[in-house]
């Protein structure tokens, strides 16, 4: 357990909250065999609403979503927005696409839960890439 911990709150910008949270809420990250599936549980992957050729409304999170688990998952993102810089160059060439911004940040909720679950799947901690 103590493992895992270590491996999760490596990630840039989640914290012991986050961490203790992924951890109950996946029962030790055994729960869902892939991130996409974690995702879609924490309600950071919105989807749309269609039938046949028609899309009728914006795509939004399902609302059986986890809403204590996606809170977290805000916070973790707007923190690494602020101090990694990988997520900072990102989101500000997002912005400057013309993206919305809380679109944007939902995408780095997304990547988080997708670092994480790599650093546990590897049973490695995050390492920050060193540019050539």
């Amino acid at each position: 357990l103590s493992k895992i911990y270590s491996q999760a709150i490596s990630v840039p910008g989640v914290g012991k909250v986050t961490t203790l949270y992924l951890i109950c809420f996946t029962n030790e990250f055994t729960t869902y065999s892939t991130p996409r599936q974690l995702a879609c549980y924490a309600g950071v992957v919105p989807f749309e609403h269609t039938s046949g050729k028609s899309i009728r409304l914006r795509p939004k999170v399902h609302h059986m979503a986890n809403k204590k688990l996606k809170k977290q998952l805000h916070m973790c993102a707007l923190s690494a927005v602020n101090h990694d810089p990988e997520m900072k160059e990102y989101f500000k060439r997002k912005v400057q696409e013309g993206k919305n911004k809380m679109l944007v940040i939902n995408n780095v909720r997304n990547k988080i839960v997708h670092r994480i679950c790599a650093c546990i799947r590897d049973n490695k901690t995050f390492e920050v890439r060193k540019s050539a």
